[in-house]
């Protein structure tokens, strides 16, 4: 199968204000690099490098904000295929950026594409968790539902991450001993492979379907008055 035809947008959700510092890159850079490697044109967004304030519309200078640089921020979003957003962890939760990521993404849902579906639909989303304590199913969990909610198509296995031991400690990629923290973690780093491939894999297949048929998931058409008939499997006025 090839994947050539495909877009990745990873986007970093990290309180760290440098990309540098950030130890959910050293994950998310991971999972990028066996796309890159099998052709898939790839790109990093590190949220808290651009200001995207909280707000559930398309753009917020229209409700009292004097910047948002959220409009430019979704073009990148619609033109992928493949949608991986990372996290740190704190409190057992995803971070606050992250939320305000799933806020914005939520802001474009009345968005359709040209069968009249959610302009999400035919792209696939995954999730990468960092951070030394508990939550990482947790979070996967929100960050699956909402993507799923929104129309993008969540593959088996869509989520990886590394936590370490409980408590206080080294995070993702922290030298201890000699040695870089998670970077051999064999269940994390399985997981992390079998995530980037289900992701390209079932991009893929969408790609080359047009995505999904609109029989029955038509907004346009339900908007316009046609109701589905539960008797008769056809749509009426």
């Amino acid at each position: 199968m090839s994947f050539r035809s495909l877009r990745a947008l990873y986007i970093n959700t990290s309180l760290k204000r440098q990309v540098s510092e950030s130890h959910t890159k050293l994950l998310l850079s991971a999972s990028s690099a066996i796309m890159e490697k099998n052709g898939v044109a790839v790109e990093h967004v590190h949220m808290l490098d651009h200001q995207v304030p909280p707000g559930v519309y398309p753009d917020m200078t229209e409700h009292g904000w004097a910047r948002d640089d959220w409009p430019a921020l979704w073009e990148k979003v619609l033109a992928a295929d493949i949608l991986v957003i990372g996290t740190p962890l704190w409190l057992g939760e995803e971070s606050s950026v992250c939320r305000v990521l799933i806020e914005r993404l939520y802001g474009m849902g009345g968005e359709l594409n040209d069968k009249g579906q959610s302009v999400f639909y035919g792209k696939t989303g995954g999730s990468v968790i960092t951070g030394n304590e508990d939550g990482i199913k947790h979070a996967a969990m929100t960050i699956g539902y909402a993507l799923s909610h929104l129309g993008f198509t969540i593959p088996p296995q869509a989520d990886c991450g590394w936590i370490g031991e409980a408590g206080p400690g080294p995070s993702y990629g922290d030298e201890v001993d000699g040695a870089r923290a998670g970077v051999d973690n064999e269940f994390t780093q399985r997981n992390l492979t079998i995530m980037t491939w289900n992701l390209m894999h079932l991009a893929a297949m969408l790609k080359t379907a047009g995505g999904y048929p609109n029989e029955g998931n038509d907004r346009r058409g339900w908007e316009a008055g046609c109701r589905y008939d539960y008797e008769n499997p056809e749509y009426r006025a």
